[in-house]
């Protein structure tokens, strides 16, 4: 029973801190863009990457905005086509917080997110998307 008890406010305290990493990250989406209603989270511990799925329609901008913790550059993510090629990688650009992009024809796409070991060890990973009309 105590484990059990154990685990159910673990599991509290996790979702906690995914909203309030949540709730931080959205100043990363800014006015301009609107959420696509998504919050994409996972609890991650040392080198796990978390894998989410998404479709971007075609003549359409995006933002995709990256946290885990209160500070910007913890979260590194990597955006596939569906044929695996790597599309983007905020790694490549210090771990910015958020990428804006526009797709010419609709796609699905796999976003890997991982945490940077260099500054978190574990903690939760969320990302945003979000389109401006």
């Amino acid at each position: 029973l105590a484990y059990i008890t154990a685990f159910i406010l673990g599991s509290f305290a996790a979702s906690a801190q995914c909203d309030t990493i949540a709730d931080y990250c959205e100043h990363n989406l800014s006015i301009d863009y609107i959420s696509d209603g998504q919050f994409y989270r996972a609890l991650l511990y040392n080198d796990q990457i978390a894998e989410f799925e998404s479709t971007f329609f075609g003549g359409s901008r995006y933002r995709i905005a990256a946290c885990s913790g209160t500070e910007d550059g913890n979260l590194i993510f990597r955006i596939f086509d569906e044929e695996g090629n790597l599309l983007f990688t905020n790694k490549e650009f210090s771990n910015a917080p958020y990428w804006d992009f526009v797709v010419e024809s609709t796609m699905h796409c796999t976003i890997e997110a991982t945490l940077d070991s260099n500054r978190q060890t574990s903690g939760c990973a969320v990302l945003l998307i979000g389109f401006r009309q």
